[in-house]
């Protein structure tokens, strides 16, 4: 996860460079957004110090610290293209324009066309490779001001040979709205495929794909999402491949939070959150393969081991909290929030592709 997160990086250094290379006087009438994303509260995003509870129990933060992780990534890549609609802004690529330039970090030409189908409409392309089946496409963005609404897809190879080269496949993208759909306020949805799995041996928790829906109304942000990992493998070496799928809800104000977990399996086609969640939790899981690889195991020791592992977990500012019991009444709100929240059909996140646009294509 953090070499995805470099990645990322590289190519908003690298964007920032080549808007340098074409700066104008910015429009009176800017076009574009103020935002390109929803905020995550730190209690279910980032990878802030964590306490555990103590005692023979799997801890809280082994079972939930892969979910943090996930979101983080996932508004992490958020996070770049919003700096990247900045960089658009500062230096005044706002209008229709066509330019070129050599890249200092792997030396290839790029070409970069500004056009009007859409409010403001962003393509950058690696030159030499126009000809592949990609178009050679590293970078589209999409924006319409009335109603606020757009879209951004990423193939960081095509900007970057450099440092992305065992990544040459994988791609992102963000829709982000404030029109009102889903009946949030704001809402993001962040996409990602085709990421390199590595060796089985040494990563086999390597993440190939992913998506994410962050919704935020007042004070509340909703996530729900899955991320694929084709390769995990858990206790009895039986189970291979599995979504971690997740939903969360969070207070910015008062930085508290609510999360389940599920392990479903990566073929699965449900759509149910009974299935995803509940028949596919994480008790039922770990129960299933514990049960397994030591057959002789008690009740009671499986439910001392698993006590962090009963839904749904809670978290404030310094990390988890506590696991199936609310720590006090200010969760609730949320805990009720994420009964009416299911992640995404596991076997169509573990078959996610992601193209970028023609002039057929503009949803």
């Amino acid at each position: 996860m953090k070499k995805l997160k470099l990645v990322l990086l590289g190519v908003l250094a690298l964007f920032v460079i080549f808007a340098g290379c074409q700066k104008e006087e910015v429009n009176e009438e800017d076009l574009l957004p103020l935002n390109f994303k929803v905020e995550v509260p730190d209690c279910i995003s980032h990878n802030v110090g964590q306490k555990s509870m103590k005692g023979d129990a799997v801890e809280g933060d082994e079972i939930y610290g892969h979910l943090r992780t996930f979101i983080s990534v996932g508004e992490s890549a958020a996070d770049i293209v919003e700096d990247i609609i900045q960089a658009i802004r500062k230096y005044g690529l706002n209008k229709p324009m066509e330019f070129s330039y050599e890249s200092d970090d792997d030396g290839r030409t790029k070409n970069v066309v500004i056009i009007v189908n859409w409010d403001f409409q962003l393509t950058t392309t690696d030159a030499v490779s126009e000809g592949n089946d990609d178009g050679g496409i590293g970078l589209q963005v999409f924006w319409n001001k009335s109603p606020v609404k757009g879209i951004a897809i990423l193939h960081p190879y095509n900007l970057n040979r450099t440092e992305v080269d065992d990544w040459a496949q994988a791609m992102f993208r963000i829709d982000y709205s404030e029109a009102g759909e889903f009946n949030y306020e704001q809402h993001m949805i962040v996409y990602i495929s085709d990421m390199e799995l590595g060796d089985p041996a040494t990563e086999p928790y390597a993440m190939q794909t992913m998506k994410m829906f962050v919704g935020k109304t007042g004070d509340i942000v909703e996530v729900y999402g899955n991320s694929n990992h084709p390769n995990a493998v858990f206790h009895s070496g039986n189970y291979v491949g599995f979504n971690w799928a997740f939903v969360a809800a969070g207070n910015e104000v008062t930085d508290i939070g609510v999360a389940e977990v599920g392990l479903p399996a990566s073929t699965i086609t449900a759509s149910t959150r009974e299935v995803i969640l509940i028949e596919n939790s994480i008790r039922n899981i770990f129960t299933r393969e514990i049960e397994i690889v030591y057959p002789n195991a008690t009740q009671e020791q499986l439910d001392a081991y698993l006590l962090n592992t009963n839904p749904p977990g809670f978290f404030n500012s310094d990390g988890f909290v506590t696991a199936g019991s609310s720590p006090n009444a200010s969760y609730e709100p949320l805990t009720e929030a994420i009964l009416n929240l299911t992640p995404y059909v596991p076997n169509d996140v573990s078959n996610l592709k992601i193209e970028f646009k023609t002039s057929s294509t503009t949803e």
